[in-house]
């Protein structure tokens, strides 16, 4: 009787495995793609649990290997030991963004403990780092090609920067402030997401005063999709909010939107300043336990920066060039506020999108609303895949027949100019409740050749909150939100483009402050008639986007530069000072305003933080990182002079481009790709010009060379 109840359980076993997605490669859909329609929420533990117990027996057999440890063994091996863990976290990650509810919220909780410890018993395995230190101590020895080189390096370096040379109690204190890390850094975003749910501002008729009819609409249907007939429903979705501050003629309301939009997650249930607070001593904590004086110190040692005063060397020099021509911007946009309400206007930080626009359509005739219809988001499809067709030949096609996770994302098979497939670009482009705010790129499969030498081409997803089409008409975007699609394009083409060997050196997997290059480069074509003349067109005459209209984007282009940079040397500067720290935060909102008091424009609003919603930093992969935005800037004005010099379209130039910096991922250090591309270092001089900054320090990036 007891063999036969162990058949059945044998047998049902069996059929749970044969169910689960995840228990194989993927081999049903096209291109192997994951397969969306079949995988359930059930599916998901049981994949992870296996996927870390496979990984434990693939490092034990690399321990354990008697054979003397060599290159292939150890860590080509180490490289591949994931590959089951992989190929779920490939789809739950991104889909805990895009897709997340509550269950994948507790799920996410309750598993990140176990991949904390996970990792921790890896990076802190005495005989696997043994068999590591001995490879690299040799390495003379085995003449690697530079991506081999490469990826010896960077396991050797993850080791010793995730607790390898600790010893005794200090690997158990390393273990449980990572666990912990872990934790605080997905309850925060998990947060985020669940306050943003809960803001439902409801308006009537009479509220209404200049926002467009676009915004009226949108409103309109989502009251209607609450059985609310005749109200208006706006939400701090990021397309709602930055509208809604854009136009509203109503003070009052523009003054609540900001103050509800700025005062999330800092009391009630989702508050988040005690676990920021948590978040940034914990990783004082593992920085010193590490040896490093802050957590800064410890993050920038691995970019192009190196070091927490080369950060600030940029930063402030960006602010001593920004600041007088911002102070000009102001006294300008202040004097027209007064005059045209006819009375003295004191700027408030709800004040600046509405009047700014007013400026900005007065010096320009610029309106963003007469500009939506000329991008109607197919149109805006056919013209950015466009460009990278320009550019380098690469094609893209509608397939079907390849399952996605929800009916707004749509999958395309990108095809290379030779007619060999390049991979599968997702494209997922509306704000919904279980997508958080903002724009982002990720993937479902990364390249890479697998040491029986198959060739794995990358699935991307690039995902994006635009205006929502509405009853009358389809989603017809900002240029802000082209440009949006061009920046996470940009980050699509780096991993579809990869040329590597290794999936952790592939595509995106490369220093924080190089990897926004690509992305920040694409956004330069925004303002070049040329491309507009491609594919703006009305939405429904068919009619090419006027002259005057290009015209008026890029006359506009450097209207409120220095705002903008003010803006984001804030984001760097509280960045920086969160990472810095050498004791606790006592009063988060005192602190931020010290932070960002070099670059305040406005006076502190009580209540109002950036810190408690700033994902990037707390809960995404940009801790003592968020300054690279503006080091790739000045990178990527740079490059796009370069294509300046000898055309915008050029396919040498974009060859180049696509062969030394999109296809070589992390296999070679930032700087001397890019030294092979420009045949120079970036100077900062290229950024200053495009943004019409007169006053401008001259100097290269101030990238310490290495020793």
């Amino acid at each position: 009787m007891r063999k036969i109840l162990l058949s059945a359980f044998a047998a049902a076993s069996i059929m749970i495995q044969a169910q689960n997605p995840f228990f194989q490669e993927f081999n049903t859909a096209p291109h192997g793609a994951a397969p969306f329609d079949k995988i359930t929420f059930a599916d998901y533990e049981p994949a992870i649990d296996r996927g870390i117990r496979l990984g434990l027996e693939a490092v034990d057999a690399i321990v354990n290997n008697p054979e003397a440890p060599t290159f292939e063994n150890t860590i080509v091996a180490l490289e591949h030991a994931d590959t089951d863990l992989n190929r779920v976290l490939m789809v739950f990650d991104p889909l805990l963004s895009a897709l997340s509810d509550d269950n994948m919220m507790e799920l996410s909780m309750k598993i990140t403990p176990r991949l904390s410890d996970y990792s921790t018993s890896i990076s802190l395995n005495e005989g696997l780092w043994k068999r590591v230190k001995a490879v690299y101590d040799s390495r003379g020895d085995y003449n690697l090609a530079k991506e081999d080189s490469m990826l010896l390096k960077r396991t050797y370096d993850s080791f010793v920067r995730n607790g390898a040379l600790l010893e005794g109690k200090d690997r158990e204190t390393y273990s449980k402030l990572s666990s912990r890390l872990s934790e605080l850094t997905t309850l925060f975003g998990q947060n985020v997401l669940k306050e943003m749910n809960t803001y439902e501002i409801w308006l009537g008729a009479n509220d209404l005063a200049g926002l467009p009819e676009s915004s009226v609409e949108a409103a309109a249907l989502a009251a209607r999709e609450k059985g609310r007939e005749g109200e208006y429903l706006f939400t701090l979705a990021q397309p709602v909010y930055m509208a809604f501050m854009k136009y509203s003629d109503r003070r009052d309301l523009r003054e609540k939107m900001y103050r509800l939009y700025t005062g999330r997650n800092i009391k009630g249930e989702y508050n988040n300043l005690p676990i920021m607070k948590e978040i940034a001593e914990t990783r004082m904590k593992i920085a010193n336990l590490l040896g490093y004086p802050t957590y800064a110190h410890y993050a920038l040692e691995k970019t192009m920066a190196k070091t927490p005063d080369k950060v600030y060397e940029l930063l402030n020099s960006l602010r001593d060039a920004y600041l007088p021509a911002q102070k000009a911007e102001f006294k300008e946009l202040a004097d027209y506020a007064s005059s045209i309400e006819g009375k003295t206007i004191e700027l408030k930080p709800w004040d600046y999108s509405y009047y700014a626009n007013k400026l900005k359509n007065a010096k320009y005739a610029y309106d963003e609303e007469k500009l939506r219809p000329y991008f109607e988001l197919n149109n805006v499809i056919d013209g950015v895949f466009g460009l990278a067709t320009r550019l380098y030949g690469v094609t893209f096609k509608k397939n079907p027949d390849i399952p996605v996770y929800h009916p707004d994302v749509t999958a395309f098979d990108v095809i290379d100019n030779d007619g060999s497939f390049l991979g599968v670009i997702y494209t997922d482009f509306f704000p919904r409740e279980s997508k958080r705010p903002g724009a982002w790129m990720t993937e479902f499969k990364s390249e890479e050749i697998t040491p029986d030498g198959k060739v794995i081409r990358p699935h991307v997803s690039i995902v994006m909150n635009f205006t929502k089409p509405t009853g009358s008409k389809p989603s017809l975007l900002t240029p802000y939100e082209v440009e949006t699609f061009l920046h996470e394009f940009g980050h699509g083409l780096h991993g579809l483009l990869a040329n590597t060997k290794y999936a952790s050196l592939s595509g995106t997997n490369v220093l924080r402050d190089f990897v926004e290059l690509p992305s920040q480069f694409n956004e330069n074509y925004l303002t070049e008639k040329e491309f507009l003349d491609g594919f703006a067109r009305h939405y429904e005459t068919g009619e090419a986007i006027p002259s005057e209209l290009v015209g008026q984007i890029i006359s506009s282009s450097q209207f409120g530069a220095a705002y903008a940079c003010l803006r984001q040397l804030n984001f760097g500067l509280l960045d920086m000072a969160w990472h810095s720290i050498t004791a606790p935060v006592d009063d988060p909102e005192k602190f931020e305003q010290k932070a960002g008091a070099s670059v305040a424009m406005f006076d502190p609003i009580e209540g109002s933080m950036t810190g408690s919603t700033f994902s990037h930093i707390f809960a995404g992969g940009y801790a003592a990182g968020y300054y690279s935005y503006k080091w790739a800037e000045v990178l990527d004005a740079d490059a796009f002079a370069h294509f300046k010099e000898n055309g915008i379209f050029d396919r040498a130039t974009a060859e180049s481009f696509r062969q030394n910096i999109l296809s070589r991922g992390g296999t070679e250090k930032p700087d001397e790709l890019y030294r092979r591309f420009r045949g120079k270092d970036a100077s900062i001089d290229a950024l200053l010009q495009r943004d019409g900054i007169s006053q401008k320090p001259s100097g290269k990036l101030p990238v310490p060379k290495d020793k």
